[in-house]
């Protein structure tokens, strides 16, 4: 028995008291030690423990209960901040990517801009003619339901890596792609990056995505791998290079974006290729298997006939090296040449079109070519 619970002593008087019946006894009036007085508490039962032993007992029931409500707030914390369902991309950079889309993932209503892969060239400007590869889906909320466990659909429209070979490759121009998401995200993005763009309904291809069968309320996902971008009005970077052979043509820069004036000499053409380097770019050196985005002007020798002009099209071309992807004289003369660079270069009728010339552009098998080359980008893969 603890100190609490010993008699302190003989009392100094004893008393007689008549205890009263036990039906005459109201329950609030007497509740003796560890009996639960009969208020919804189960059977009542005795007590064995002292006082001290009881509060050592609440205190540690008062502690489980703290500890059980931590765990408790804890596992809510857990199932509430832990990382929900998200879309994912894998693949290289340049190669067409996997992409996944869980159908318990729900389209936003806002855009939303990744970088998967971050790229060290260039940004992208508004207005800017861009190079790029890709892959788009369309994204569908699913029909309400609360027995549904999905809660969206999703499948590929359209991919440049399925392109036929010797399509065109056309360059998005920011800005005026055509879809609002797609110009907005891409901005600021850098050459060498993979974005992935997942594009509501408001900012995506509006009334001509029914071409595409998309609904009113479809979301597009777009992942764009950027190869190059060429600014408005881009100009060759590099030093000039000074050229005073009067057996060759005569070159005089108009301004940036402007094709140059060429004024052909009163000489024979010579029958060998010529390469002649008009501005030293400082960018890296095309290798044979390498892309380059260019500026161009091609004339006849013999009366200086324009008879092809990125220039005048307004748009830079994408031409492949040291492949046999061009007339020959082309192909050899930017191989080795650096980004930044102007080039003229003089093909012999072996080094163009041969002997059969080409018709369509006005050539003839006899005809001395005369290029202007501004080598604006080489494609990143």
């Amino acid at each position: 028995m603890s100190e609490d619970d010993k008699p302190r002593g003989e009392p100094a008087v004893k008393a007689k008291a008549k205890i009263p019946a036990a039906k005459s006894i109201r329950s609030p009036e007497f509740t003796p030690h560890g009996i639960s007085a009969g208020r919804g508490s189960g059977p009542s039962r005795p007590s064995g423990l002292t006082a001290a032993q009881a509060r050592k007992r609440r205190f540690a029931a008062a502690a489980g209960v703290v500890v059980a409500l931590a765990l408790v707030v804890g596992g809510t914390a857990y199932w509430v901040t832990r990382p929900g369902p998200e879309l994912s991309v894998s693949g290289k950079f340049a190669s067409e990517p996997k992409v996944k889309i869980p159908k318990s993932l729900e389209p936003a209503d806002e855009l939303k801009v990744t970088t998967a892969i971050k790229g060290t060239g260039p940004a992208i400007a508004d207005g800017d003619s861009m190079y790029v590869k890709y892959v788009f889906y369309q994204w569908s909320k699913a029909a309400s339901s609360e027995d549904s466990k999905d809660k969206s659909t999703s499948k590929q429209l359209g991919s440049s890596y399925q392109q036929q070979q010797g399509q065109p490759d056309r360059p998005l121009v920011v800005g005026k792609s055509g879809v609002k998401g797609l110009d907005k995200g891409l901005l600021g993005q850098t050459v060498g990056s993979r974005v992935i763009l997942e594009i509501p309904p408001a900012m995506g291809f509006g009334e001509q995505g029914t071409q595409l069968g998309l609904g009113k309320d479809d979301s597009v996902v777009f992942v764009v791998d950027v190869q190059a971008t060429i600014h408005k009005n881009q100009a060759p970077q590099g030093a000039a290079q000074k050229l005073d052979d009067k057996k060759l043509p005569k070159v005089e820069d108009q301004g940036a974006g402007k094709a140059p004036k060429v004024t052909m000499p009163k000489e024979d053409a010579p029958s060998k290729l010529q390469v002649k380097t008009l501005v030293q770019g400082t960018g890296p050196a095309l290798a044979k298997g390498d892309e380059a985005i260019v500026n161009y002007q091609g004339q006849l020798w013999d009366g200086g006939k324009v008879f092809d002009s990125s220039f005048t099209n307004g748009q830079p071309a994408k031409f492949p090296i040291g492949t046999g992807g061009t007339v020959p004289g082309f192909d050899k003369g930017l191989t080795g040449a650096k980004v930044g660079s102007r080039l003229m270069l003089v093909l012999p009728p072996e080094e163009g079109y041969g002997k059969k010339g080409n018709t369509q552009a006005g050539i003839k098998g006899t005809d001395t070519l005369v290029f202007i080359v501004d080598i604006l980008a080489k494609v990143v893969k």
